[in-house]
């Protein structure tokens, strides 16, 4: 997958549940140029056991007789080396590894001894969890097992409470792999985050408006009588809306460049500023080893709780005037006594 192509979009069914579905599903999706590949499901790793796990192999032979007729590529999820090797067979060359695969290092591991020599195109969903660092490290195994073209794709991370979504999207853990990983192509699965269609189109629009490379939407031609997902997959009409979108935003590269013009000197106002904040905060810590020396030769302890209960009070109280959001200010502050209190341990 490549930068050049972008916006992405992936489309298709969370499952694939008989040959006349999928072929329904692929002509419709066939007809919007925008779609690069048509994902179905066809090992489906359900949380509980009893429900529909997928069709397997057979599905497989589908989509290879569907690929040749309608011209397409498919993609699949893979959770085992064995699920690798039939996509090989049926020449099936886009997969993606599931948020679960890609919490476990060791299957992650396995996989990639299946990946090993082949010129298949791989996906990585984020972990379950919020931890980069297990998303990162899954790439980096695809990579060391000699994959070239890898994405990841965002579906959101399960926490205790996911608020309005069925996964909290986190945004933020998507922008600190993209840090990371500047050169690898992110795409947004606003399905999975919201778990409901009519989030799907808002979430799209936060991924677009964030830059993601693409968008990974799934599709059923009658989503209330899917197998699977049935709340969160949309009807390829819907989907042309999206794709339209998409391609009015892609296509508007004249209002793009003046914008930049009209944000330069705004950015330059945001760079100074940031660079004071740095110089400001330098001078707070220095000040803070001060009072470290002060406090150990009073034999004071370095945490004062009632000091911290004050300052915070009137912290969030000026805050609250200059109109700033309160989690946000007491975050950052919180950050900030945490250093100092370090700054000061270490004396």
């Amino acid at each position: 997958m490549e930068k050049t192509e972008r916006p992405y979009l992936i489309a298709g069914p969370c499952s694939v549940e008989s040959l006349g579905q999928l072929r329904q599903v692929t002509e419709a999706l066939s007809k919007i140029p925008q779609v690069h590949l048509i994902r179905a499901g066809v090992w489906k790793p359900r949380t509980r056991p009893g429900g529909f796990e997928g069709l397997g192999e057979p599905a497989l032979a589908w989509m290879q007789e569907l690929s040749k007729e309608y011209g397409v590529h498919y993609c699949c999820e893979v959770a085992r080396p064995e699920h690798v090797e039939l996509c090989q067979q049926y020449g099936i060359e886009y997969v993606w590894l599931g948020a679960r695969t890609t919490t476990n290092p060791f299957m992650v591991e396995e996989i990639c001894s299946s990946l090993q020599g082949c010129d298949m195109h791989v996906m990585v969903k984020n972990p379950v969890c919020p931890d980069v660092r297990l998303w990162l490290g899954a790439i980096e195994r695809i990579a060391a097992a000699g994959v070239a073209d890898i994405a990841a794709i965002h579906r959101g991370f399960n926490l205790y409470d996911n608020d309005n979504y069925r996964n909290a999207p986190m945004w933020e853990v998507a922008m600190e792999l993209r840090r990371q990983l500047p050169e690898t192509p992110i795409l947004c699965d606003p399905s999975h985050i919201g778990g409901r269609r009519d989030l799907i189109m808002p979430l799209a629009e936060v991924a677009l408006q964030l830059d993601y490379d693409g968008l990974m939407i799934e599709v059923h031609p009658s989503p209330a009588e899917a197998w699977t997902d049935a709340a969160q997959q949309i009807t390829p009409a819907e989907l042309q809306s999206i794709a339209s979108t998409m391609r009015e935003r892609a296509g508007n590269t004249d209002a793009i460049q003046r914008t930049d013009i009209v944000l330069e000197p705004l950015r330059e106002q945001i760079d100074t500023i940031d660079h004071e904040m740095l110089r400001l905060l330098s001078r707070r810590m220095n000040l803070s080893k001060e009072i470290a020396s002060v406090k150990r030769e009073g034999q004071m302890a370095v945490y004062q709780s009632k000091r911290w209960e004050a300052v915070m009070q009137d912290r969030m109280q000026m805050a609250e005037v200059l109109g700033l959001d309160g989690n946000f200010t007491k975050d950052l502050l919180e950050k900030i006594h945490a250093e100092s209190i370090r700054m000061q341990m270490e004396t």
